[in-house]
């Protein structure tokens, strides 16, 4: 069956990668619907728990770490066994995880459910769906990686409300069984079109790669010499400062809009952001096709740090909103060339291991930056050095990436 519909689809006068890349949009909306929607779910979870907000927020992060953390061995996992393996076995995952939370009653049994088995999960689908599209594409890699991680906006947008409608109708334990479901099915029929390679469907990739027909690095270094390497670390350490912002943000805004009385404007400015960024993605990834995607990356970076440093003098609703879109422009650039900068960089040979080790940047970001701003403000009353500190990290880790970009070779 799914051997017809991927003969149908390699009918069709269409280049083969633009169905992978629909495949990992898909997957890209269930990894942050999936994530992104938690909040919806942040009450009912302590009402049916007790103990205090710390508590479960906690599982938010340790979900975020398995799943960034995990990266790095997620990443060798789809190298080993493929891509479309390491995506279905992702959506069981997920699946599996969020149904057992919804029945399980022990919050010992929810947490493993939820933060751990759940997170593996996701983290399988952050890899496949970030880092395959780079064996696909090469002339318009920056725009089709665009493409695919739209499916962020997307997942913000659209997953969280419905989540929250669906809770209001029949509890947040039965909505949990119907995402589960609902998620299955999209990662599903991603399944059905995702591939490793050109080469792996013997497709001609010749309009998107050079002459030279190569579509992976020939210098033959593993990724564990890489990880040694001046320019790896540079990128690293740069991923952790540039996303220090991100998930300050994600902690923090609406506590801070409602500290200047304005709440409603944090709920927002994330459903904003997330909006916004579906554009960017797509316009910064053409361009990056343009000017290069790790320079592209940079300036998105270097966006996102200047923003935040504006962000203490948004005292008023339109103002905060404005943040969130300006915000929004650097982060989708940032967010659509995640997995074009490895490549450039390092090349696509072990693109998914490469790629997973540096995403397990966000797991140290994921989580310092929220607890580090917690700190500040309790110990200052104000965000205000939080977020001009975050801003400023920004702005070096993308002359760090800078740098790299310097150092590293040129590959394919």
């Amino acid at each position: 069956m799914i051997g017809r519909v991927r003969a149908r689809a390699r009918s069709v006068p269409v280049y083969y990668g633009w169905f992978v890349v629909g495949a990992c949009f898909l997957a890209i909306v269930v990894l942050f619907g999936a994530t992104f929607s938690f909040g919806v779910f942040f009450e009912p979870i302590q009402s049916a728990y007790g103990g205090s907000r710390a508590g479960v927020a906690a599982l938010f992060s340790l979900q975020t770490f398995v799943l960034y953390a995990g990266a790095a061995v997620t990443g060798g996992l789809v190298d080993r066994y493929g891509t479309r393996r390491s995506m279905a076995a992702g959506g069981l995952l997920l699946a599996g995880g969020l149904a057992i939370a919804a029945l399980v009653r022990p919050f010992l049994a929810f947490a493993v459910a939820f933060g751990v088995v759940a997170a593996l999960g996701l983290s399988l689908l952050h890899v496949v769906g970030y880092a395959t599209v780079p064996r696909w594409f090469g002339r318009r890699r920056g725009f089709a990686s665009g493409v695919a991680t739209a499916g962020l906006g997307i997942g913000m947008f659209v997953i969280a409300p419905t989540a929250s409608r669906l809770m209001a109708a029949i509890g947040w334990r039965e909505t949990y069984l119907a995402l589960a479901g609902v998620f299955l099915g999209l990662v599903g029929v991603a399944t059905v079109f995702v591939a490793d390679s050109p080469d792996s469907l013997g497709i001609d990739a010749s309009d998107e790669f050079d002459s030279t027909g190569s579509r992976e690095d020939s210098s033959g270094r593993r990724v564990r010499d890489l990880a040694r390497t001046p320019s790896f670390v540079l990128v690293f350490v740069g991923w952790v400062l540039i996303y220090s912002t991100l998930f300050t943000l994600l902690s923090h805004l609406v506590p801070h809009a409602d500290d200047l009385g304005m709440r409603w404007a944090g709920v927002w400015a994330l459903s904003l952001l997330g909006l916004v960024s579906v554009f960017s993605r797509l316009g910064i990834g053409y361009l990056a096709d343009r000017v290069g995607g790790t320079r592209a990356f940079v300036a998105s970076s270097l966006g996102m740090g200047a923003t935040m440093l504006l962000l203490p003098g948004a005292r008023s609703p339109a103002l905060v909103l404005a943040f969130a879109v300006a915000y929004a422009v650097g982060f989708g650039g940032n967010g659509a060339l995640l997995s074009v900068v490895p490549a450039e960089l390092f090349g696509v040979e072990d693109i998914n291991t490469t790629f997973g080790l540096t995403l397990s940047a966000f797991a140290v970001a994921g989580l310092s930056a929220p607890y580090l701003a917690g700190l500040v403000y309790d110990a200052t009353g104000t965000y205000t050095p939080a977020f001009l500190a975050t801003g400023a990290f920004a702005v070096l880790g993308a002359t760090l990436v800078w740098f790299a970009g310097r150092l590293a070779p040129a590959s394919p």
